[in-house]
């Protein structure tokens, strides 16, 4: 009897099981048909976990997709303001991933860690499962970050039926190993992590041979691989007179600084500022009719040199460089400025660092900087945040631009230096091993590998300044940087060195994201 109604309590459960088993099934074809419909037009989720508006390739991957027809789908953290360029195109549709509570940051940094990641699968997963309504052809990745961004695209590209392409700026595990290094159990697994789940994909975009021929040969990778350099979209210009100008004006409140006060050249809004002026007629001879005799801005000759730096504070750039190179060129300017026998050809003017960008090490540097000058004389350093439209103005009116990017994995090259380059802005950068895939040294910048190394190049570009002949042969070179077209590419055997970004994206991404969609039917649900 007992065994008899044993048999008969299993029997039920396993009716119940096989219940269990039938919805699950139900619900598993319900979700699947949702999520894997084809789109009725192409389409693409850009995922980048940051903030969308300090991600210019990312934001200029977007904007390719989406004037070449694409409903594309940026998804990232709200923060700083897009390019322009970008939100107002008609496909474009940006989709903000939640934030993770600031309280969890009381906790230890491997709790915490854990936590955000958890934070960060659920915010991801419901963008790009249930936000982007309609499954996305392909679905583009920025890596790093790799934990957990790689394996939620795997996963979401899987049950979505979309191409997922990585676009490699660097590996993910080497930067934590800035931080933890590399024989840290945390960094063996992000290594491990990242190898796994960014070996198979549609296409793998590289941002230089390098970092391709390395994964290549290392890793194993699958898919189409192409090598798609960080490269100045068209608008980057070097600035005329006028432009650096209205600039100026507008970044006027920000130079209040005492320090730059009585450093800089007395503006006289609107009329000068503290690089232009304007040559008006005298008060006497002012009459309506003589309006078209006033003089368009021009260059200050009493003006400093200003030197640019672009930055996100992070430990991979070498802060000590620079300031050790400052306080180097402060002292050679007093040596040479107050001796009797230097003449005017061998003086060297005033400079005004200017250092752009938000990150973790800047109150720390700014800090020490703020403490140097107060003896120093002929040097300034600020950090400036600059909304997006600025930004290559600030460029295309600067003198010389220093790079520090010292690259934590030897493989990325500085795509602040492309946007320089663009600017048509000379740069002084930190050797590393692939650099001269960007950087000529001699041709179009130059590289140094210490502080005093810097301040040798600083000193030599800036004598004389600001009829620099050194500096201007420099900046020449840069002459027309993005602005090659594809046929003056080709007959000129240019290897698309100095092509802008949409010639050079047109070249390398369109026909992997054109092979496949042309042949689709997009009208089907």
């Amino acid at each position: 009897m007992s065994v008899s109604r044993a048999h008969g309590e299993w029997s039920s459960f396993d009716l119940l099981l096989a219940l269990a088993c039938i919805l699950l099934i139900v619900v598993t074809v319900k979700i699947s048909r949702y999520v894997k419909r084809r789109p009725r037009h192409r389409s693409v989720a850009i995922l980048v976990l940051g903030d969308v508006g300090r991600s210019p390739r990312m934001m200029y991957h977007a904007e390719s997709f989406a004037k070449l027809g694409f409903r594309t789908h940026l998804v990232g953290y709200k923060g700083s303001k897009p390019v322009s360029s970008l939100t107002s195109l008609p496909h474009v549709h940006i989709h903000h991933l939640s934030e993770t509570p600031t309280f969890f940051r009381r906790l230890s940094f491997g709790l915490f860690a854990l936590v955000k990641i958890a934070y960060q699968t659920i915010s991801v997963l419901y963008t790009l499962m249930f936000s982007i309504t309609h499954s996305p052809e392909f679905i583009m990745v920025q890596n790093p970050p790799s934990i957990p961004t790689l394996a939620l695209v795997w996963f979401v590209g899987w049950i979505r039926a979309s191409k997922v392409i990585i676009d490699w700026h660097n590996l993910g595990h080497s930067i934590l190993a800035l931080k933890l290094g590399y024989g840290h159990p945390f960094v063996m697994i992000a290594k491990r992590f990242e190898e796994f789940f960014g070996r198979s994909a549609y296409a793998h975009l590289f941002v230089t041979r390098a970092m391709r021929d390395h994964l290549a040969s290392k890793w194993n990778l699958t898919g189409r691989m192409a090598v798609l350099y960080d490269r100045p979209p068209s608008h980057f210009h070097r600035c005329l007179p006028p432009e650096v100008h209205e600039l100026f004006i507008r970044l006027g409140p920000a130079l209040k600084d005492p320090s730059l006060t009585d450093f800089l050249p007395k503006p006289n809004v609107p009329y000068s500022t503290e690089f232009t002026m304007t040559s008006w007629p005298s008060r006497e001879s002012r009459t309506p009719s003589r309006h078209s005799q006033i003089n368009m801005p021009k260059l200050r000759e009493d003006r400093v040199a200003l030197l640019v730096s672009s930055t996100s504070w992070t430990p991979d750039e070498d802060f000590d460089t620079l300031l050790e190179a400052l306080k180097l060129y402060e002292e050679r300017a007093r040596a040479l400025n107050d001796s009797p026998q230097s003449s005017s050809t061998e003086k060297l003017p005033k400079i005004w660092m200017v250092i752009t960008g938000k990150g973790p090490l800047r109150a720390v540097y700014m800090s020490r900087v703020a403490r140097l000058q107060e003896t120093w004389a002929f040097v300034r350093c600020s950090s400036l945040w600059l909304e997006a439209e600025d930004y290559p103005l600030l460029l295309g009116s600067a003198d010389l631009g220093i790079c520090l990017h010292a690259s934590s994995s030897a493989l990325d090259l500085p795509m602040k230096v492309v946007d320089m380059f663009g600017c048509g802005l000379p740069v002084c950068a930190l050797d590393f091993k692939c650099l001269p895939e960007l950087v000529k040294d001699g041709r179009n910048g130059m590289v140094f590998k210490g502080s005093r190394e810097l301040a040798d190049q600083m000193e030599a570009l800036l004598k004389s300044f600001p009829n620099s002949t050194r500096l201007e042969t420099l900046r020449s070179s840069l002459e027309g940087v993005g602005q090659l077209s594809d046929t003056h590419s080709k007959s000129n055997g240019v290897d698309w060195e100095w092509c802008t970004w949409a010639d050079n994206w047109n070249r390398i991404v369109k026909p992997l994201v054109l092979r496949d969609v042309e042949h689709l039917d997009y009208t089907a649900s």
